[in-house]
């Protein structure tokens, strides 16, 4: 059967899925539970703080105030995703991929609904130069990006055997 041939990985993205929303709500309570809104702890001295951020927007905290707009998006995004999955054929790297994504974009969402903004914890960087603020939904969909793109670039390397 040649790579990509068969049913979808489904154990495997909704394993994905499960874990990614699980770890990311657990997270953002705790946070939630231990700092106010604006505060911050310092982690390894300067370089890795947590922080108590409201994202009010999306991506790198643009549109800020549209919570319902994005939360319309989300649910699109989500629709999209299983729907590829779907139809992608066996393929574990993809059924990783959208697994990632798509428990970030449901981690995301929940925080929107729940919050009208998403809650945003990790501070890197250093003095004045920061990283955006981040979660593990954020961290999820930044490998999901990054695993999809070297998937484009290197498509040989994720042949199944069978």
């Amino acid at each position: 059967m040649p790579a990509g041939a068969g049913r979808p990985a489904w154990p495997l993205f909704g394993g994905l899925v499960v874990a990614i929303v699980v770890a990311d709500q657990v997270t953002k309570a705790w946070l939630t539970s231990a700092l106010q809104p604006g505060g911050s702890v310092a982690v390894v001295d300067d370089l890795l703080r947590l922080v108590f951020s409201q994202n009010r927007g999306g991506l790198f905290g643009l549109l800020q105030g549209q919570a319902i707009v994005f939360a319309g998006l989300s649910l699109l995004v989500i629709a999209g995703i299983v729907a590829y999955h779907a139809a992608a054929g066996r393929d574990p790297w993809l059924s990783a991929a959208l697994g990632l994504l798509l428990g970030g974009a449901i981690g995301n969402l929940v925080d929107r609904l729940r919050y009208g903004y998403v809650v945003d914890f990790v501070d890197a960087g250093v003095g004045s130069l920061r990283w955006y603020t981040f979660n593990v939904a954020d961290a999820a969909i930044s490998c999901a990006i990054i695993l999809l793109l070297l998937m484009a670039l290197r498509p040989a390397a994720r042949t199944v055997a069978g």
